[in-house]
């Protein structure tokens, strides 16, 4: 086996996940973050089709599904509060659903004993050659590994020094999202409210056995300038974006700036020419965020995770084939997350009066419509439509256990 160090860039989902399998593989696997630990809160995420079954084969199933929300159906109410349309909650939530900190929890936990993390720092630049890749590091000086890996989404500091700009690959959709916790102040028992007016969407679900809640807001939106590292101007943006709409969005955007965790960011897209440069390479949303809308990110990043550290196995660790393997056994599940993305936004964020209301009715016809299966099938037929091969058989035999983690 070839390329056994390997740096790991991001301790969300996709990085823990790759981790996690790369030392059950016989790697060496390191993860630099720049947080000064795991990052809690966030949104509620989803899991459908593939992702389950890595999941299952992590060991890790049953413990995600301890934490799942069980979040029942929502309601779409006007700006007087009058509900006028219910969804179920597969369509919204997937076959399981947990809080995105609940989850890195969870990848941290398991991987932790065996993987080196170094928190509190990032990557400033990346050389590599034939033989490896040379490190420096915020705060840690330099070291060289075999293999880089970028998991740290959507504004990926692994894919901006090794490929470019950001600008050459994110493509915007063209809405904004914003989500924190709020007081469950509704009295909202595993369900969710929502609220829509041309071009935004408001509302609120409840979380942690209904102890609290997520306030959850998409607006449609040409792109803005604004520092990503200023809360209080992203705060005033969203404010001033939902200024006159009804219902409960002045109360829950009355507590935001004392919300304990906060996450405002464009709805976009990450397209690649390849994920992979030299011995360079990315997983999840820095090679190819398919957006929140979507409902695949998670998906996506587990998935990545798995095929990558297969991939890299069953080849040896040659990171030419390795690497090409990986994309191309990804491409296509990551297509068809990325079109199911760019579709969910009309039917999300209505654009207008007319569409809204056609919306509100065909979700009300739709119990007793023709197609009304296609509303569950369509995305459980996306979350499966990858092939996975069962890479862990042939990489545990006879490797050699990892030493314990070193930690700053």
């Amino acid at each position: 086996m070839t390329n056994k160090t390997v740096l790991i860039s991001g301790a969300s989902v996709a990085g823990p996940a790759l981790a996690f399998w790369l030392e059950r593989f016989g790697y060496t696997p390191t993860v630099v973050e720049r947080a000064p630990e795991p990052r809690p809160g966030g949104y509620a995420v989803d899991f459908r089709g593939a992702s389950l079954k890595v999941l299952e084969r992590m060991g890790l199933l049953e413990q995600v599904q301890a934490k799942a929300t069980d979040l029942g159906e929502m309601t779409y109410v006007n700006e007087a509060g009058k509900p006028v349309a219910v969804m179920k909650s597969t369509v919204l939530s997937g076959e399981l659903e947990v809080l995105r900190g609940d989850l890195v929890e969870i990848l941290y936990d398991a991987t932790r004993a065996k993987v080196e993390y170094l928190f509190d720092d990032a990557i400033t630049t990346l050389r590599q050659d034939e033989t490896g890749v040379d490190v420096t590091f915020e705060r840690g000086g330099s070291r060289r590994f075999d293999l880089v890996i970028g998991a740290d989404g959507l504004h990926s500091n692994v894919r901006r020094i090794a490929f470019g700009p950001e600008s050459q690959y994110i493509h915007d959709l063209g809405y904004y999202n914003a989500v924190f916790t709020v007081p469950n102040h509704l009295g909202l028992d595993h369900t969710a409210r929502f609220v829509n007016v041309p071009g935004k969407t408001a509302g609120t679900y409840s979380a942690r056995d209904n102890t609290e809640a997520k306030a959850l807001f998409y607006f449609a939106s040409e792109p803005l300038k604004y520092d990503r590292h200023d809360v209080a101007a992203q705060q005033r943006i969203l404010t001033d974006a939902f200024s006159g709409v009804g219902w409960e969005v002045p109360r829950l955007l009355s507590g935001i700036a004392e919300s304990p965790d906060w996450y405002f960011d464009s709805v976009s897209q990450i397209k690649m020419p390849s994920y992979s440069i030299g011995r360079i390479s990315l997983v999840g949303d820095a090679g190819y965020c398919a957006s929140p809308l979507s409902g695949m990110g998670t998906s996506l990043a587990i998935v990545g995770a798995y095929v990558l550290a297969g991939e890299l196995a069953a080849t040896g660790g040659d990171h030419v084939l390795g690497f090409a393997a990986y994309e191309e056994r990804m491409r296509g599940f990551v297509k068809a997350c990325q079109k199911q993305g760019k579709d969910g936004g009309q039917w999300f964020v209505p654009g207008s009066k007319a569409f809204l209301k056609l919306r509100n009715l065909n979700f009300k016809l739709l119990p007793y419509l023709p197609w009304r299966k296609l509303i569950d099938e369509l995305p459980l037929k996306v979350g499966n439509s990858i092939d996975l091969p069962d890479y862990a058989p042939n990489a545990s035999a006879g490797l050699p256990q990892q030493p314990g983690a070193r930690q700053r």
